[in-house]
């Protein structure tokens, strides 16, 4: 982990604030959707990025200095 327990923490809480977000989309979807896939194909469009981004950053900051 990061020599730093301030960043580790901070990505610690966004990532609580990320998965509850995420709750949060898959239920807009799941309120107006009709089938399965009206529910996961959109939700799973929306969120892969927006995780992929996470996980990408979170590596970046937690990871010890002078490393590549």
């Amino acid at each position: 982990m990061a020599t730093r327990p301030g960043v580790t923490w901070a990505v610690i809480v966004a990532f609580i604030l990320l998965l509850y977000g995420t709750v949060m989309v898959f239920l807009a979807f799941d309120r107006v959707s009709h089938s399965n896939s009206d529910t996961i194909r959109p939700f799973v469009i929306t969120m892969a990025p927006v995780w992929a981004v996470a996980v990408a950053a979170a590596i970046v900051l937690l990871r010890r200095p002078g490393s590549r």
